[in-house]
């Protein structure tokens, strides 16, 4: 007798538990892996995905939802018991169109199927009594499912009147985007193609290349639609490219390349016509993104494996990126689990890090040339702070003029800075620099 088909819902907590477990592993990475173990079809992935990512990311509210319910027993709760409770009332609480009965029934089973007929009357009787009872109300850090000192610092960084708006964007499903590849088509037949095949796709007010889907769209189906015109890059991600503005025969360095959404951007935007030198210090990194360099027909850009502060750079590059490793603050909507994994302190200790890196990316630049520095993290001490410290400390640099169509993100000082959650998109910042001629 084979075994029962898994469902949906315990697709959603084997990630949990893969997230949470001894062994902490990315939700997307557990998720990827639990999807193509299990037999589901389209609709039942969709519903996986939103409850294992609901369920993550609003883990601290359904915790508050629970305890009234639960109390001391959640220290003693077996891993899975738990994670069922939450995945449990994020239906009841959030997923409106899952019916209680259904929400509650299911729960049990799995509870039955994880645990024994004891913790399977436990889930039974907790989740019928939250079923039953109105939601409590929450200090704003708990409703939202935040740390407090990440609400405080949104707060403070972009005012009381967009924290709402904020708080809600971080929450949604994460925004779904492409970059088209220039040499193989452009914005707008690209466009025409996802329409063909019933896909919605907009322009992006800001980076040139990149279209914003429907919020419904699938990510494997617009891959499996690409055929080489186009790969999944979020907007914001896009735009440290959008503003380097990399031309066909220019030298360009990107440093911290990682997988590479980045060097094939520049490589669309100088139509493989130019000399890109891409580095990262990840090995594993470096090779996925040879990969896809080959895969693209790239033949321009050479992938080195190394440490970017330690490199012997001379000042020959017409256009550098440093898309600098940082505390993520502005990402958290897009990785479920992150919010739980950052503290207080990432973004003094990155911004060190940050600071060499400029330096060194800074010796590439020749003069006449430009420099962009980019993170995706809100914190202005990864942000203006580090542009303040470099350009004290180099004076043949200043800040360069940003295009008009980035006007409704510049700050002040003339750095762009992208606010999380609004418009579906992540938090960046964003600096974009020019080396004086003598």
């Amino acid at each position: 007798m084979s075994a029962p088909a898994i469902t949906a819902r315990e697709v959603a907590l084997q990630v949990c538990r893969d997230v949470f477990g001894p062994h902490p592993r990315g939700a997307r990475e557990a998720l990827d892996y639990r999807l193509r173990k299990a037999t589901l079809d389209a609709r039942d992935r969709a519903f996986a995905t939103e409850l294992a990512y609901g369920a993550i990311k609003m883990r601290r509210y359904l915790d508050f939802e629970l305890e009234p319910f639960v109390g001391e027993r959640a220290k003693t709760l077996p891993q899975p018991i738990a994670e069922i409770l939450r995945l449990g009332t994020y239906q009841l609480r959030a997923m409106h169109g899952v019916e209680a009965y259904a929400a509650v029934s299911e729960s049990v089973g799995l509870a039955r199927k994880y645990g024994h007929k004891g913790t399977a009357g436990l889930v039974n009787a907790v989740l019928r009594r939250v079923a039953d009872a109105p939601p409590r109300d929450a200090d704003l850090a708990t409703a939202a499912s935040l740390p407090t000192w990440v609400v405080a610092h949104w707060r403070e960084r972009f005012g009381e009147e967009r924290l709402p708006a904020i708080l809600a964007g971080v929450n949604a499903p994460p925004a779904v985007a492409l970059a088209v590849d220039l040499r193989n088509a452009d914005r707008g037949e690209a466009q025409n193609a996802l329409a063909g095949a019933g896909v919605v796709a907009a322009p992006s007010p800001l980076a040139r290349d990149v279209l914003v889907l429907a919020p419904d769209a699938s990510a494997a189906d617009i891959e499996h639609l690409a055929q080489h015109r186009w790969h999944l890059h979020a907007e914001a991600a896009a735009l440290p490219v959008d503003l380097l503005d990399p031309q066909p025969g220019e030298r360009v360095v990107e440093l911290c390349c990682g997988r590479g959404n980045k060097t094939l951007q520049i490589v669309s935007r100088t139509g493989d016509a130019g000399t890109v030198l891409a580095v990262d210090s990840d090995a594993r990194k470096t090779a996925e993104l040879a990969k896809r360099l080959a895969a693209a027909g790239a033949v321009s850009v050479a992938v080195v494996t190394a440490d970017a502060t330690a490199m012997q750079a001379e000042a020959d590059a017409d256009a550098v990126l440093l898309d600098a490793p940082c505390s993520g603050l502005g990402i958290l909507g897009r990785q479920p689990e992150a919010r739980w994994r950052k503290t207080p302190d990432d973004p003094v200790r990155m911004a060190l890090l940050q600071a060499r890196l400029i330096a060194t990316a800074a010796r590439s630049v020749k003069p006449g040339g430009r420099l962009v520095y980019a993170v995706c993290s809100t914190d202005r001490r990864e942000g203006e702070d580090v542009i303040a410290q470099f350009l004290a400390a180099h004076a043949a640099f200043a800040r360069a003029a940003l295009p008009a169509r980035y006007a409704p993100a510049s700050t002040a000082a003339g750095d762009v800075l992208v606010p999380p959650g609004i418009d579906g998109r992540d938090g960046f910042f964003i600096a974009v620099l020019s080396r004086a001629i003598p």
